[in-house]
């Protein structure tokens, strides 16, 4: 039997993504891969994988799966995101850390309350075969993962690997910063001026919030309407993964891993990429504000955020053995709600 991971439950949406299908976007292909490439990146860096090996994007819900191999050795990452192995008292094993499980065992992935996404990474990766070069799923074109659709009850997620080697597990110790304030930065433009003065201010003092018609393609945004000087319509020209359309409603819409490859809407702005993860983290009814800077200044957070993930990659070190208590998972725990005292 070829070794995979069977799937009892699918979870809300549940894809095979890397990072992304790049170079073929003057076809009209999408680039799609994950909404959240730091935290796929470190997932993979955790269990010894290349950054871009597919894994698991997790939206909301997540999955419940048994191991059909040997042994596996898997990791999760996004901020808060656990997985609780069933038969096991519960036990739960926290991101960014390295675990082996054998053949049978059963484990459901819970993604971090305040994030939309999460990755679950094996080492050796998914072995679904490349699409145009790329594993990750767009859902519209039926294209790419597992038969171009997200993840059933019963599937079987194929495995490169029938068993891991049995060595010690190991965990990233500086995670991530998840973001979920900090303002988003963008760079003005390309068509900023067929807004008019008063909407160039508002977007970027007013604070919008996610509306719930967001998916993979794009973010769509209520707040205060942007008025345009003349018209809504331009001639459909190529988008960037960040660019913010603002059509006739007024309403802005932030274009993420899976969209289209041109449009004919006026973009206001473009989100730098190095807070295109944090956005992607981003859930319905979360708050946005937008921050704007120059190229140079984009160009150097690029570089810093770079530099930000070798660290953090740098921090991979061995799980202590007699490391009885995660205390992150504990204190990201709701234990006790409502008032306690200490009388009887």
């Amino acid at each position: 039997m070829r070794p995979g991971l069977k799937v009892l439950n699918p979870g809300l949406c549940t894809t095979v993504q890397d990072l992304g299908r790049i170079g073929y976007q003057r076809l009209g292909v999408p680039v799609s891969g994950a909404l959240d490439a730091v935290s796929l990146r470190l997932a993979n860096a955790v269990l010894g994988n290349r950054p871009g090996m597919p894994a698991l994007e997790i939206l909301f819900g997540g999955p419940t799966l048994e191991v059909a191999a040997e042994r596996a050795r898997i990791a999760l990452g996004g901020p808060g995101a656990r997985l609780v192995l069933v038969g096991e008292s519960g036990r739960a094993v926290a991101a960014w850390q390295s675990v082996s499980l054998r053949r049978g065992a059963v484990f459901r992935v819970i993604p971090g309350e305040r994030s939309a996404c999460c990755y679950l990474a094996v080492e050796g990766g998914i072995a679904v075969p490349p699409v145009l070069g790329s594993a990750a799923t767009y859902l519209r074109a039926g294209l790419g993962g597992l038969d171009g659709r997200a993840l059933r009850q019963d599937d079987l997620v194929p495995l490169a690997l029938a068993a891991t080697p049995d060595r010690g597990e190991l965990r990233l110790a500086i995670p991530p910063d998840p973001g979920h304030d900090q303002p988003i930065r963008v760079i003005l433009g390309p068509q900023q001026d067929r807004f008019t003065d008063e909407a160039i201010a508002t977007f970027l003092n007013a604070e919008f919030r996610i509306s719930p018609h967001a998916d993979r393609m794009g973010m769509r945004l209520d707040g205060p309407p942007l008025r345009h000087r003349a018209g809504w319509d331009i001639i459909s020209d190529a988008i960037a993964t960040g660019a913010i359309q603002v059509p006739g409603s007024g309403r802005p819409i932030i274009l993420l891993a899976d969209h289209q490859t041109t449009g004919g809407y006026p973009k206001i702005a473009t989100v730098v990429s190095a807070d295109l993860p944090v956005l992607g983290r981003r859930r319905p009814g979360d708050p946005v504000r937008f921050v704007a800077i120059s190229v140079e200044e984009g160009e150097a957070l690029c570089r810093d955020h770079e530099r930000s993930l070798a660290r953090m990659i740098a921090s991979i070190a061995p799980v202590a053995e007699s490391a009885a208590i995660d205390t992150a998972l504990l204190y990201e725990a709701n234990l006790i709600s409502g008032v306690v005292t200490g009388s009887k």
